[in-house]
């Protein structure tokens, strides 16, 4: 099984995205912000990294890099999760680092889609 962290400080976003990958098969741990995202990559490695930008403290980009630079992270696929949806943040956000890039609102049948490219 793909085994995933899903970084998101909003309750509902939270819930809804974790039932759609558990019914997708995934194996899903949670944090509610950056420093817990840290904190949990310490001593567990990921499939894929799911990224909310706007977090409280440590915000979606510092801890990507963080997490980036740690051993066994560096072809671990990052995707940003954001509402960050204007001209330009996409390119922003793979710029900082991140491999691929996910709006919210979600698009449900979009977000099934684009996850299905990292299963094993």
């Amino acid at each position: 099984m793909v085994k995933v962290i899903l970084v998101e400080d909003n309750l509902l976003n939270m819930e809804l995205i974790l039932e759609i990958l558990m019914s997708q098969d995934f194996t899903v741990d949670t944090a509610e912000d950056g420093e817990k995202a840290i904190k949990k990559t310490e001593n567990t490695t990921y499939d894929v990294i799911l990224m909310d930008i706007a977090l409280p403290g440590i915000d979606g980009v510092e801890a990507t890099k963080i997490i980036k630079s740690k051993p066994g992270f560096k072809c671990v696929p990052f995707v940003a999760l954001t509402a960050f949806a204007m001209a330009g943040d996409k390119e922003r956000l793979l710029k900082a680092g991140f491999d691929d890039y996910i709006s919210k609102p979600l698009d449900v049948h979009d977000f099934i889609a684009k996850m299905g490219k990292y299963r094993k």
